[in-house]
């Protein structure tokens, strides 16, 4: 918040409303906080999570040193094509 949102709160308090503004201020705050931490467990979360999952790469990594997996451009380009 800046200097001068700071300066129309207590200028607004001299007229009588500081306890609406201030009310607003805090909740404003407290809102944020809330959202830094969900962001900040998420980020945990993300974190925590492996960059590539073996349970669906170690098949495919395993017939490709085997040599028995063959892909088709055919089979290739609509796999693509579906995910677009």
């Amino acid at each position: 918040m800046s200097s001068e949102a700071f300066s129309e709160i207590f200028k607004a308090g001299r007229i009588g409303r500081s306890k609406h503004l201030a009310g607003n201020i805090a909740s404003e705050i407290a809102a944020m906080g809330l959202r830094m931490k969900d962001y900040q467990v998420a980020m945990e979360a993300v974190a925590a999570c492996a960059d590539i999952r073996e349970d669906l790469t170690a098949p495919i990594k395993k017939r490709i040193q085997e040599g028995t997996y063959k892909v088709t451009a055919e089979e290739f380009a609509e796999k693509l094509m579906r995910k677009a």
